[in-house]
């Protein structure tokens, strides 16, 4: 489908059904689903809540940490160990919570220091779908990408449709890059080893959705994924929570970031290189990072070293860490911010740029990955800067903190640019489309065999 008819059938009349056929039900897949942390999380709230106000029937079937979903979309609950539950990370079950050889596996492979859960959720999930084969119309796996999943309809009992927000690889090449010693070299090796797997699965799927243009080349560069069969549907923000409200006072200086994870691909370390730079010239600038604060690694040792712990006056410290906020709070806090920023180095898409824009908070986002393609043009919609360049980010902040008419005309024109490309009604009428022809697909192939 079209980016042009996407948009299209987005602006038409809401029905009760959907705009192409019956509705169709829906197994979606999520071996991670926090909605609060990480973009997979939001994709699968958003995605399944959409998809169900189009008309269809969606089961979201997940491990911990449990999605949250929307009124009219069921939760089918699948547990993992949750050996990686943030109140006691990388536990040792006790023997009674051993249930199969599944289980062992997850433990073992934990224990030897690979990350088990893309693999263990896909068998755990092969076992659940084959015990209720004909319950769905299709499977939508979001980025598991485990052998379970292979076999197509004979073994799930539908056809399947995955979704890859951007390959893993990318993750595991820049923390190889930014890995300081041979050590941290092989266990950032041995961590990844699962995105072996994910390469083979995804080179034997016959139906690949992803985010955007960007994401779409590195799947076949990355992946070795067959390019006729990625699909690109761009995702976006929820425009009715994230919009303009002039009730919402602007705090002066206030720069506000999204950093899931303390990891080299989100750049947070440049931005707070930027922003001792920006404070010699507007001492009331400060980031406001939704995410856990680090206790050590780079981004800490950068906060201590250009002095940004201390509290200001009024008890404001120069880089704050907010975690566990509601929605609306993460909502206001960005309406309240002269600036957003993403700094990353590698973006697939990049919620928190669509969900700033749509705002009308102006943004300073790098190009890594797909970032242009969301952020639009330099000086249009945004400010863009190289990623890793903490000097051009800087200029660029320091730039829009003193140029209160050019703050005002790019927070305009992101959030119509967010309207008119990136909302979660279009993203959902596009994954329809791709269902439709799964099916149409997997229809096809029973009739020839």
């Amino acid at each position: 489908m079209t980016a042009e008819a996407i948009r299209d059938a987005a602006t038409g009349p809401r029905r009760g059904g959907t705009e192409s056929g019956r509705p169709l039900r829906v197994a979606l897949l999520s071996y991670k689903g926090n909605p609060f942390c990480g973009g997979q999380g939001v994709y699968v709230r958003h995605l399944s809540r959409e998809l169900v106000r189009l008309g269809h029937e969606v089961e979201v079937i997940g491990a911990q940490p449990y999605p949250v979903v929307e009124e009219g979309v069921t939760l089918t609950e699948l547990p993992s160990l949750d050996l990686y539950r943030a109140s006691d990370p990388f536990r040792t079950p006790g023997l009674s919570e051993y249930r199969d050889w599944v289980d062992a596996l997850e433990v073992a492979t934990m224990w030897t220091g690979g990350f088990p859960e893309p693999l263990t959720f896909s068998l755990r999930a092969r076992r659940h779908l084959a015990a209720r084969r004909g319950d769905f119309d299709v499977i939508h796996d979001n980025q598991t990408l485990g052998y379970g999943l292979l076999g197509g309809s004979e073994a799930l009992g539908a056809p399947l449709v995955t979704t890859i927000h951007h390959p893993i690889t990318v993750d595991r090449q820049l923390d190889l890059a930014a890995a300081p010693t041979l050590r941290r070299r092989l266990s950032v090796r041995r961590w990844y080893g699962f995105t072996r797997m994910q390469r083979r699965v995804a080179r034997r799927l016959p139906s690949v959705l992803t985010v955007s243009g960007s994401s779409r080349q590195e799947i076949v560069d990355h992946l070795g994924v067959a390019e006729g069969r990625v699909h690109v549907v761009h995702i976006g923000a929820d425009t009715e929570l994230f919009r303009p409200d002039p009730a919402v006072p602007e705090v002066p200086g206030r720069i506000v970031t999204t950093s899931s994870a303390d990891v080299p691909l989100k750049g947070l370390v440049h931005l707070v290189e930027a922003l001792a730079k920006v404070r010699t010239e507007h001492p009331e600038a400060h980031v406001v990072v939704v995410g856990r604060r680090p206790e050590r690694g780079p981004v800490a040792r950068a906060i201590e070293r250009f002095g940004l712990d201390a509290p200001g006056p009024g008890g404001r410290r120069p880089v704050e860490f907010v975690k566990g906020i509601s929605d609306p709070e993460l909502a206001d806090l960005v309406r309240g911010a002269q600036i957003a920023c993403v700094p990353s180095l590698y973006e697939g898409f990049s919620l928190p740029a669509a969900e700033a824009m749509a705002t009308g908070t102006p943004l300073v986002a790098t190009t890594g990955g797909a970032l242009p393609e969301v952020a639009g043009p330099d000086g249009e919609t945004s400010l863009a800067v190289p990623p890793g360049d903490p000097g051009a980010l800087a200029a660029a902040l320091t730039r829009l903190l003193a140029d209160a008419p050019l703050r005002q005309r790019l927070g305009a024109a992101g959030r119509a640019r967010v309207l008119s490309r990136f909302t979660w009604r279009q993203a959902a009428i596009g994954t329809a489309e791709h269902y439709r022809e799964a099916i149409d697909r997997s229809r096809t192939a029973a009739a020839h065999r």
